[in-house]
């Protein structure tokens, strides 16, 4: 009997995880649009920043009902925190959420009996639509950091957004730079996620090669003496 109710902690945080990840990345996307409209609305542009910042209050409530009950689900205890370490950052985070992508698709998969798409493609797609997400959260905040700072160099969105591209592709021409400290807590966050998402994307493309080459090699005849 204890073993049954063992084994039955870990089949509900599992099933739980399968119904809730696409829900959740659906209102990441809201907690990301109302993040927006609160930094890019004009401040005297009313009621929309006073709901945009409900949006935002309402979906990170979402997100900290759901780690409760996985924290519960898990039967780990407070051993939860350090076993599901992205889980606890991501809460803390919110805008780190695209890095869950990952289980997102997991999640749609296991519902299917195979992957429409390739592992290499499935990596290269993983990667581009993070850094994608993460770029766009990335600007947004350190372009609410940086635009009202004394001798700062980013003053529009466009700037952030340049600057973000820069940084995730590790060109950094330096020609926008985070001043305040906010804003380069964002930078090392996003220059360490670009690192890792190039390194990915290289590594999975170079082993596509090898791959297909290998095939073409061993689909050539053998040549004769």
């Amino acid at each position: 009997m204890s073993d049954r109710s063992a084994d039955s902690t870990p089949l509900r945080f599992r099933r739980w995880e399968q119904r809730t990840e696409v829900p959740l990345f659906g209102a990441s996307l809201l907690f990301l649009l109302g993040y927006a409209v609160r930094v890019l609305v004009p401040e005297d542009t009313e009621p929309w920043r006073d709901i945009a910042l409900g949006l935002v209050g309402a979906t990170w409530l979402v997100f900290a009902a759901d780690y409760a009950v996985r924290l519960r689900l898990s039967g780990l205890g407070l051993r939860f925190v350090r076993v599901h370490w992205l889980d606890t950052v991501v809460l803390l985070l919110p805008l780190l959420r695209p890095l869950r992508l990952i289980r997102v698709y997991t999640a749609v998969q296991r519902r299917r009996e195979q992957p429409r798409l390739s592992l290499y493609a499935r990596v290269i797609a993983y990667a581009g639509a993070t850094a994608l997400l993460l770029g766009f959260s990335a600007a947004l905040a350190v372009y609410d950091q940086e635009h009202q700072a004394p001798g700062a160099s980013i003053r529009t969105f466009g700037d952030a957004a340049w600057w973000a591209c820069e940084t995730l592709t590790t060109v950094g021409y330096g020609d926008t730079v985070p001043v305040t400290a906010g804003g380069r807590v964002v930078a090392s966050g996003l220059m360490a996620c670009g690192l890792a998402l190039l390194g990915a994307v290289t590594g999975s493309f170079s082993s596509w090669l090898v791959q297909v080459f290998t095939r073409e090699d061993e689909k050539r005849p053998p040549e004769r003496e």
